[in-house]
């Protein structure tokens, strides 16, 4: 199968907080707007997570979803990991070691 025509990342940086989770809605909102099909978010550069920004993270999950679209998460750090097990989120997200990864396994797949 094919890539899907529609693909973003989205990277974020620092702490997810309050104020980039502000970025972040609006970034997806911004993909779904343009019919992104599959949004990945690259926490490569995002060195915590605070309550506010694991909600911005299940708010687009959501709508993505309900746009016919997949979310996934790459790239988390081990305290990023650890917030991600305590609060279940591991078990909402597909998660992926790296980018790399993500596009050798996710994007071959469909995800009707």
């Amino acid at each position: 199968m094919s890539s899907p025509a529609n693909f973003e990342v989205i990277r974020p940086t620092g702490i997810l907080d309050a104020t980039q989770a502000s970025q972040l809605r609006r970034e997806i909102a911004h993909c779904l707007e343009k019919e992104t099909e599959i949004v990945l978010v690259n926490l490569e550069q995002v060195a915590f997570i605070d309550s506010s920004g694991l909600g911005a993270l299940v708010s687009a999950l959501k709508m993505v979803r309900n746009s016919g679209g997949a979310l996934f998460i790459c790239s988390i750090n081990d305290q990023v990991r650890m917030l991600f097990d305590l609060t279940s989120m591991d078990r909402v997200f597909k998660i992926y070691e790296n980018e790399e990864r993500f596009r050798q396994d996710a994007l071959d797949r469909p995800f009707a």
